[in-house]
């Protein structure tokens, strides 16, 4: 493994690579590549200095990373997923699946998902009890939650047993549901000072800021208490100008040409029913269902969390 530059999350002691792999991109719901495809993909990051992943029980791929870890010695490696459980019994449910299909004894990082405020969390909070057993049991290193929410970044500060945070973190704003992007980074501010680790997410804005992705990347790059950030890669090409983006604050023209850049979408096939459950499942109000049609907007960050629950699998990010 190459030395790209590592950093211990706030007060625990995992350290993690300044860039972590966004692992949603490869899944059936974006690129679907294959498990093997996929599970390459993450031993060509390890092996180019990425040793942090980011995951989410929702996103299907645990087996892509399993496939990886074939090749990756576990203490070397640094998973991170997140889970809707608010029960103990789900929480356990969650964990119980994550070490099955990942085919580990332990998670790094077990996070509640969306977590949108301190009432959010205190509603979830029989999971966080069960993730604190679990900790104790050695079976999870720490604790965390993710948000697109500055109200998510305050909530944290309730609770000192949540030591990670996964926020929304770039140039516009763009995804952060009830305020600025100067609101969300005085909140990590923040929590940096309470020893809080952070790796952002979302710093091209969904793709919306991929024609700017250097000036957008540089924006999060240089903001002293983000540890690492978290960004969706799908080939070779890709991870190396994502390395070359964290280590020099530019692409080179040769990178440049060979992964040609370009605004994903989200695409919605003709044989949508209308039925409405993306419509309810985006929380940024990024698709409306017209004329029994799903359209998608200008709100939307290409999550892909609609694709997720679309019956007919009729979604993708493309």
């Amino acid at each position: 493994m190459q030395g790209l530059e590592k950093v211990i999350l706030g007060d625990t002691k995992i350290e993690v690579s300044r860039l972590c792999f966004g692992s949603l991109t490869m899944t059936p719901f974006q690129a679907n590549l294959s498990v093997k495809e996929g599970g390459y993909l993450i031993k060509y990051a390890y092996e180019k200095g990425i040793n942090f992943l980011d995951t989410a029980e929702i996103y299907d791929n645990y087996s892509y990373i399993k496939e990886a870890l074939k090749g990756i010695k576990r203490e070397n490696y640094v998973i991170s997923t997140k889970t809707y459980a608010y029960t103990e019994e789900m929480a356990k449910n969650s964990l119980e699946l994550a070490l099955k299909e990942l085919g580990t004894d332990y998670i790094d990082i077990f996070m509640l998902h969306e977590q949108e405020s301190v009432h959010t969390i205190r509603g979830h909070y029989d999971a966080i009890k069960y993730f604190i057993k679990a900790k104790e049991q050695g079976k999870i290193r720490a604790i965390g939650i993710s948000t697109h929410k500055v109200a998510g970044a305050q909530g944290v500060k309730t609770y000192p047993e949540i030591e990670i945070i996964h926020p929304i973190v770039n140039k516009k704003g763009i995804g952060i549901h009830d305020g600025s992007i100067e609101d969300m980074l005085d909140e990590l501010n923040d929590l940096k000072l309470m020893g809080k680790g952070i790796y952002a997410m979302k710093p091209l804005g969904g793709g919306h800021l991929i024609k700017d992705a250097e000036s957008a990347f540089n924006f999060v790059r240089e903001i002293p208490y983000i540890d690492s950030i978290a960004i969706g890669m799908q080939s070779r090409d890709e991870i190396d100008a994502n390395i070359e983006l964290l280590e020099n604050g530019f692409i080179s023209e040769n990178l440049k040409v060979k992964i040609k850049k370009k605004n994903r979408r989200l695409s919605v096939a003709d044989y949508c029913l209308g039925c409405g459950n993306c419509e309810s499942r985006c929380q940024q109000s990024g698709i409306k269902v017209i004329d029994n049609m799903a359209v998608p907007n200008e709100n939307c960050i290409l999550c892909g969390y609609c694709a997720t629950v679309c019956p007919e699998f009729c979604i993708k990010v493309i």
